[in-house]
């Protein structure tokens, strides 16, 4: 199997159990974003670690976890907003682990595990209010989360088309060489078409909020795409992992995810109530 077919082929189940976890429900994207929350865990503290320097693998992960946990719970209306209290005292857990493990920068471990836990189980766990375009007080539905991905995904689309036809000008040479601003417009464009087609289709949003969601989707999608290729080259790796044949890592395929759903959460908590 050549490598166009692998990736392909993991594209289109990728894409598949994605939209058809969203479709069945909040619970069962609740689960499916754990799973993925806690595979990216792995692979960060995997690819960070260094004979120095090295995160408490487990207590990072069951932190990271936790605190997803608690934030899905409270989206699905399971544990009221005092819940998310119960976040706070996790990540000191994370300094009182240290004093047991005896390694030489433990400091250095405790804030990478905190950022591990910021980076990926954060914004995983603020995605779950997608379902409820007013946050706390509307019905749940599915689209928003569905659109949020789905212009995601084509913007990336559009941009890596456009980009490859008559990209000329890097957009950030010294991080990532591939992208160009040509590209990044073409992205533009069609994530623009794309919530305004949404907007016909779920109607939770309107016209105007679905295009200023696409900008924000745009804009800091595109900047988590380089700060995940900063971190890569940082290291001096060209994949953050294997687990998807063709398509390296879970950190390689929510890179923008986890930039943008933070920005798009305060957005539909401050405009679309």
């Amino acid at each position: 199997m050549n490598n166009f077919t692998r990736r392909t082929l993991t594209a289109f189940f990728f894409v598949l159990v994605i939209v058809g976890s969203i479709v069945l429900g909040q619970t069962v994207f609740s689960a499916l974003l754990l799973i993925i929350t806690i595979l990216s865990l792995f692979e960060f503290v995997s690819i960070i670690s260094t004979d120095k320097n090295k995160p408490a693998l487990w207590p990072t992960v069951v932190v990271g976890s936790l605190v997803y946990s608690l934030f899905s719970a409270n989206a699905m209306g399971f544990i009221p907003a005092e819940g998310l209290f119960l976040s706070i005292p996790l990540f000191f857990v994370l300094f009182i682990i240290e004093l047991w493990r005896n390694k030489p920068t433990p400091f250095t471990n405790i804030a990478m595990s905190i950022l591990g836990v910021i980076y990926i189980a954060l914004p995983f766990g603020l995605m779950m209010y997608f379902f409820n375009p007013e946050i706390l007080s509307g019905a749940r539905h599915y689209g928003v989360v569905l659109g949020f991905l789905i212009i995601l995904w084509l913007n990336d689309t559009g941009a890596y088309l456009v980009g490859s036809a008559i990209g000329k000008h890097k957009l950030f040479k010294r991080i990532s060489p591939g992208k160009s601003w040509e590209g990044s417009a073409g992205g533009v464009l069609i994530a623009l078409l794309t919530a305004y087609g949404l907007s016909f289709i779920f109607t939770q949003l309107g016209v105007i909020q679905w295009m200023g969601l696409s900008l924000i989707v745009v804009i800091f999608g595109t900047l988590g795409d380089l700060v995940e290729s900063m971190l890569k080259r940082s290291i001096g790796i060209k994949d953050s992992g294997n687990i998807l044949p063709g398509h390296g890592g879970m950190l390689d395929r929510f890179d923008a995810v986890l930039l943008s759903a933070p920005f798009v959460f305060v957005y539909l908590a401050l405009f679309c109530r």
